[in-house]
């Protein structure tokens, strides 16, 4: 399993207070952008894994029935459809300072 499954990360829509959104960037809207590209992050890494695992199953020659009734393939599926949305990852990486990010701008200044 990849690292990012955390088991502490919520399956569902969480209300947030948004002061504590720009504690690392002093901008909500700096912070948004860093948690929306980590999420893109984990959500390409997340559909490679599944994409890899799925493969594992796929064959040359597949014929209607199987393609409908294997299970394995199923249940792999399932266990990615409950798992913690990317972006609820993200945002629990960036309120834990799990995230490095840097602004190049700021950086000039």
């Amino acid at each position: 399993m990849s690292q990012n499954k955390n088991t502490s990360v919520p399956n569902s829509t969480v209300t947030r207070d948004l002061r504590q959104l720009d504690k690392g960037t002093e901008n909500i809207y700096e912070s948004i952008v860093v948690v929306s590209k980590r999420a893109n992050q984990i959500s390409v890494d997340i559909k490679e894994e599944l994409n890899g695992k799925l493969a594992e199953f796929a064959s040359n020659n597949d014929n209607l029935e199987e393609v409908f009734e294997n299970r394995e393939q199923i249940e792999i599926s399932k266990h990615y459809e409950r798992m913690p949305k990317a972006s609820l990852i993200a945002l629990d990486e960036f309120l834990n300072d799990k995230i490095y990010f840097r602004n190049p701008s700021k950086e000039q200044e």
